[in-house]
Formats: structure tokens, sequence, C-alpha cells
């Protein structure tokens, strides 16, 4: 039976020509990071759902957000609920899901956001449609850096 093979040196600073880990820490931290991404691009997308939907069609009901997101009904209860504890939307039971000043906000920051990516991947020539799709995984999960980085980019024409 052949021995088992020695632990490599790890790096503090992150992957290594010998040691394709990063080290602990830094990895937890950026798995973390991403998982508090998951939970915030859920938020994210209600917000931007509903303040579309209150602009076209002048309300938002809990049974068009369930069916334009493809979600059970009590799901969508539990997402409001939690953007009401977050003071991003107000509702009354059986009425309309209305955002706060400060839901509007973030709806218009999650929109922007969206329409730079979008934007982006539009620019290095990816078809519009597999853009705009793509962009909706991608825009909650990139750093400010990153999106300025993508403005100065769209900026070089």
């Amino acid at each position: 039976m052949q021995a088992p093979p020695k632990p490599r040196a790890k790096s503090a600073a992150g992957p290594t020509a010998t040691s394709p880990l990063p080290a602990e820490e830094a990895q937890a931290a950026r798995h973390s990071s991403a998982r508090a991404g998951r939970a915030s691009a859920v938020l994210e997308d209600y917000v931007e759902l509903i303040d579309d939907l209150q602009a076209e069609t002048g309300e938002a009901r809990t049974t068009d957000i369930a069916r334009r997101l493809g979600v059970a009904h009590p799901t969508v209860i539990k997402s409001i609920a939690r953007l009401k504890a977050l003071g991003l939307a107000v509702s009354q039971p059986y009425r309309s899901i209305f955002l706060t000043e400060e839901g509007r906000a973030l709806a218009q920051r999650v929109r922007a956001r969206h329409r730079l990516v979008v934007d982006l991947l539009v620019a290095v020539g990816v078809p519009r449609t597999v853009a705009e799709a793509d962009a909706e995984g991608i825009e909650h999960h990139v750093s400010e850096a990153t999106l300025e980085s993508f403005e100065r980019f769209l900026r070089r024409d």
C-alpha cells in the first residue's frame, strides 16, 4: 500500500504553481460572499420586478410576481415579508405591494447594473437575447470595482 502524499505548503496569497488551492480563510471569504450575493440577488430581483410592474400596470400583485418569477405564491409572500422587514416595501393583506423610497432607489441601482452588464456583453459580441439572460445571473455577483471597469471599457469607443 502506498503512503498518502505529503501535504503541500499553503500560500496566504492564494494558489501557486504547486498548490491550486487558495488559503482556507480567503476561500471561505469568497464562498461566504457568494452565498450572501445569492440571498441579496433574490431580493433585488423582487424589487426590480415590483418597480417594473408598478410602472407598467400601476400595481404589483403577489400572483403577478409569482408567475413572472416562476415561483410559488408562498415563496413570494415570504420574500415580500423580507422586503418589508428591510424597509424596502409596504403592503396590506390582499392589496398590492409598493416600494418605499429606499426600495425604489435599490430598483434603480439594480436596473442600471443590469443595463451595464448587458451593454458590456453585447460589446464583446454576445447576442442581445443571450446577454439579457446571462445578465440576470451576472449582475448580482459583480463588485463595484468590476462594474467601474465595465464602464471604463465601454467608454473607450
